[in-house]
């Protein structure tokens, strides 16, 4: 890549921040919050476990950052992972991405669209299920003309995402000027039960997801010490924004009322100001919701298009339309694999279902991931780092071990079968791998 192709050093930390800030706040907040309380039990509890979420995930993405100047790839973790633990566990990561991942996530994304618009159109399981399959194809549709999410849109995307949290604030304090009563009674608070807290955490860390992500701007700051800073800033307005949403929805809606609701966004918003900040806030949500998803069908093709590329037997899968800009047959193959998704889970719970799909998978690679800062540092210790984790070896070691953490909380939370499905992908990607391999040339 030449000088003038190259990124360049420009941003400071609040410019910096405010790009971390918008790729971790997304629609997981207005849905998540739901599950983590009926898993706590515990008001104090369950903003304590968001305090720690924020903590952790600052952790994530300081080791992130570090990886990402020292081997700057479009493939992300999967260049990491190939240079610290070789080309099995690499491709392991990329088919994990395509088949559990990325298309969970869209489908996830999909449900929670879903469900804030059955807060004003009732809908059955079945059209709930259309909902989120006309979604996914719609911006499937989207991307294979080659329109692209412009950096203006994305900028109007955080400023909605930003300013529905601020109304839960707003919608909270009025109710409690107004004298009205939560929505459920006080229960007696659960005391503390690490299963219950560790099942909580896979919702919690789902809803910061996107800090591995911000750790792409680490080759366009200014200095070293400005990457600390707007990581520090930024996930610190990220904990307090999701802090502030969870107490909105405590004093609004009490702990009970939480837990049972599917949209409580919405339903608070309904509450403090009526249907017109019910459609408003299903609006906010719904557009958030797409607008990530519609996100997730650009990067996630171009991951599978990179992945296949360096297998000859996927070739079909690493063609490049030149004409629209897009990886068309990956993102296709995407596609078709987020319906069937959308098909398993319409019939139930489909949010909470996805996440039960792909947390084992996906904490299990940010495990590897913190310690393979680790493990380069060993290797590769001549490789130049413009950026250097703090209060190294602590912070990735903090990191992985929240990681195992979480990914044993989603292990037991999802229970044998759940990991049967979700582990069984990964077993079906070695035997890919394997068959790949046999069909190589000499």
């Amino acid at each position: 890549m030449s000088a003038k192709s190259a990124p360049r050093r420009v941003l400071g930390p609040f410019a910096a921040a405010s790009v971390v800030v918008g790729m971790v706040v997304g629609a997981g907040i207005f849905r998540s919050a739901s599950l983590v309380a009926a898993n706590i039990g515990n008001e104090t509890l369950i903003l304590a476990a968001w305090a720690i979420g924020g903590l952790f995930a600052l952790a994530g993405a300081l080791c992130y950052a570090e990886l990402a100047t020292a081997f700057p790839h479009p493939g992300g973790d999967y260049r990491f992972l190939r240079q610290a633990f070789g080309p099995t566990t690499a491709f392991l990561f990329a088919w994990s991405r395509f088949s559990v991942i990325f298309t969970a996530s869209s489908t996830m994304l999909a449900f929670v669209a879903a469900d804030y618009i059955a807060e004003l159109v009732p809908l059955t399981p079945l059209a709930r299920g259309l909902v989120a399959g006309g979604a996914i194809i719609a911006l499937t549709a989207l991307n294979l003309l080659g329109v692209r999410t412009s950096t203006k849109s994305q900028v109007v995307l955080v400023s909605i995402d930003v300013l529905a949290l601020l109304a839960l604030g707003a919608a909270a304090a009025a109710l409690m000027a107004s004298g009205t009563p939560a929505l459920a009674t006080p229960a007696v608070p659960r005391g503390f039960d690490a299963g219950g807290f560790g099942a909580a955490m896979v919702f919690v860390m789902l809803a910061f997801g996107g800090f591995n992500d911000a750790a792409t701007l680490s080759s366009e700051v200014r200095r070293p010490r400005d990457m600390t800073l707007a990581m520090v800033g930024g996930m610190g307005l990220v904990t307090a924004l999701y802090l502030l949403a969870n107490w909105a929805y405590l004093s609004g809606l009490g702990g009970d009322g939480l837990a049972a609701s599917n949209a409580p966004a919405a339903q608070l918003m309904a509450r403090a100001f009526g249907p017109v900040g019910q459609v408003v806030m299903v609006v906010a949500v719904t557009i958030a919701a797409l607008a990530i998803l519609n996100a997730l069908v650009i990067v996630g093709g171009r991951t599978l298009y990179a992945a296949a590329g360096d297998e000859p037997a996927l070739a079909r899968l690493a063609q490049w339309d030149s004409e629209a800009g897009v990886p068309r047959a990956a993102i296709w193959a995407q596609c078709a694999v987020s319906l069937c998704l959308v098909v398993w889970g319409a019939n139930s719970t489909g949010f909470a279902k996805m996440v039960d799909y792909m947390a084992p998978v996906y904490w299990l690679f940010l495990s590897l991931t913190g310690l393979s800062v680790i493990r380069l540092r060993q290797r590769h210790p001549d490789i130049a780092r413009p950026y250097r984790v703090p209060f190294y070896p602590l912070v990735p070691l903090m990191f992985s071990a929240g990681s195992m953490y979480v990914l044993v909380s989603s292990v037991l939370y999802v229970g044998w079968t759940g990991c049967l499905i979700s582990f069984g992908m990964l077993a079906l990607g070695l035997g890919v791998r394997s068959l790949l391999g046999a069909r190589r040339p000499g």
